[in-house]
């Protein structure tokens, strides 16, 4: 498949064997599925062209026929920012109107589930916060069918840490994201006492004191561990009657906030379900909802394309900023932003950060960037919103659910097995053979896509009605294997003191 005219290189939809021909060229040796074959003569130093944007520079002369991949394709230095605000896609004005059944909060926010949620703020109370999760089992809740459950978010962090610092207010956003996350009908935090992230500064710091589906423990206060678990078990119960009072209700899509992600990456997910899934998302906000796009180093080299597409100068020059302080981060710790892609990622067929870049902004569709926010910031604007992340799967995800993601769209070549409790992930593969393989745990296969049976707005349209279904209600893959009690994973930078 050459992806655009101005291709260089074509993606093997199927292994190709050595010799073999097709459109004037003879493969040179055997090209793995996905991997990349030179469609012409190409000399060293020239620019290596897919999705018809440059993905690295011949590091050798590369014959017509060629496996292209790590062994011949470098990087270096090039011009690749346009104008910022220069050009325009699709506005984001709502012009459609979809439902989905939902809980509506006394906020005016909407849920996709209903659970009750134990907060840690310190590594310190993660013990006592499980064994009160671990209480509720299923005969317990049988008696609350309003609720999806009880589920305790513990960290490794909270202490050691800055006073004053970048740490501890990151920490602090994400605990106060999860606290005020519509999907939760009643909260829990538990402190030990002693620690840096204290609990009585979060409440205060965000005003959650008068929440009235917040309670909090601190441990050092209620007598130590066994008297803590014992009120944390009374507390819970009290807050489980109160998911009785809530009833799916007919609410517009304009309440969805989907998270775009992927993970366990392959040559294929920027041209099955990546893009794909940029077509959802350019339908929740035609329908007057939000999507977050994140994982900054993972647009590294494929900005400029979203910088184009910001609906106001501003937007784009703190999306370039984001980049500049992300150059500066690595540099610190002698690393490099190419240091991405994976080696299952590499396997797969992507050769360059640029290369899995350009796939990966796909799941930002065309729609306008109305704003950039840093990492679990709420999301107050409708539209395509970008978030500051890591590409670590489970830290980018942790942050859209702080920032207000209601649905996780996660789409994945190699096979990634992830769920992010509260919220519904729906997995979407890339490629046939590994959503045959892995069926139980991918709930779409945009693989239909390469096989020709489906193009792009197809499936679009059909994850649209898949988030509507799922938000709804019904429950994903990675729901009914129990998936989330482990994967809340907040970004920690700073030092440890």
């Amino acid at each position: 498949m050459r992806l655009h005219p101005n291709d260089n290189v074509g993606i093997a939809l199927t292994k190709i064997k050595e010799n073999r021909s097709f459109e004037n060229v003879i493969a040179q040796e055997n090209i793995p599925a996905g991997h990349k074959i030179a469609l012409t003569e190409i000399q060293k130093g020239e620019p290596v062209r897919k999705y018809n944007q440059t993905i690295g520079f011949a590091s050798q002369k590369i014959n017509a026929g060629d496996h292209v991949h790590t062994h011949n394709i470098e990087l270096r230095s090039f011009e690749r920012l346009p104008e910022v605000g220069g050009v325009k896609n699709k506005i984001n004005k709502p012009t459609k109107s979809a439902n989905f059944q939902g809980y509506l909060r006394s906020n005016g926010k909407v849920g996709t589930r209903n659970y009750i949620g134990i907060l840690s703020t310190v590594n310190c109370s993660a013990t006592v916060c499980q064994r009160i999760a671990d209480s509720f089992k299923e005969d317990i809740l049988a008696s609350y069918p309003n609720a999806d459950g009880v589920i305790a978010l513990t960290h490794d962090s909270g202490c050691g840490m800055a006073i004053e610092g970048e740490g501890l207010a990151l920490l602090q956003r994400v605990l106060n994201g999860y606290a005020e996350h519509p999907n939760f009908a009643g909260i829990l935090i538990i402190g030990l006492g002693c620690e840096v992230n204290q609990v009585s500064a979060l409440l205060e710091k965000f005003k959650l004191k008068d929440r009235q589906h917040i309670r909090k423990l601190v441990i050092q206060e209620n007598g130590g561990t066994r008297k803590t678990i014992e009120n944390g078990i009374k507390i819970v119960r009290k807050l489980l009657e109160g998911t009785k009072d809530f009833q799916r209700e007919t609410v517009s899509a304009k309440h969805l906030c989907i998270g775009l992600e992927c993970g366990g990456s392959d040559a294929y997910s920027g041209i099955s379900a990546n893009p794909a899934l940029g077509a959802a998302a350019d339908l929740v906000v035609e329908h007057g909802g939000s999507a977050i796009l994140s994982e900054t180093p993972e647009i590294y080299g494929a900005e400029h394309l979203l910088i184009q597409r910001a609906v106001i100068p501003e937007v784009g020059n703190r999306l370039t900023d984001l980049i500049h302080w992300w150059e500066n981060y690595v540099a610190i710790y002698q690393g490099s932003l190419n240091n991405n892609p994976s080696p299952g990622n590499k396997a797969g067929g992507i050769s360059t950060i640029l290369e899995k870049s350009l796939g990966a902004v796909a799941k930002g569709g065309t729609s306008e960037l109305v704003e950039v926010i840093q990492y679990a910031e709420p999301v107050k604007t409708k539209g395509l919103v970008f978030m500051d992340s890591p590409g670590y799967d489970p830290v980018s995800v942790t942050g859209q659910v702080a920032s207000g993601a209601n649905v996780v769209c996660f789409t994945t070549g190699r096979g990634s097995v992830f769920g992010c409790k509260p919220v519904p992930c729906l997995k979407l593969a890339t490629n046939s053979p590994m959503y045959n393989r892995m069926i139980e745990d991918m709930d779409l296969n945009c693989g239909e896509i390469i096989d020709g049976t489906k193009n792009v707005q197809e499936m679009g349209s059909i994850i649209f009605q898949r988030i509507l279904a799922t938000a709804s209600g019904e429950l994903t893959k990675s729901e009914q294997f129990g998936f989330g009690d482990y994967e809340f994973t907040p970004w920690k930078i700073g030092t440890v003191l």
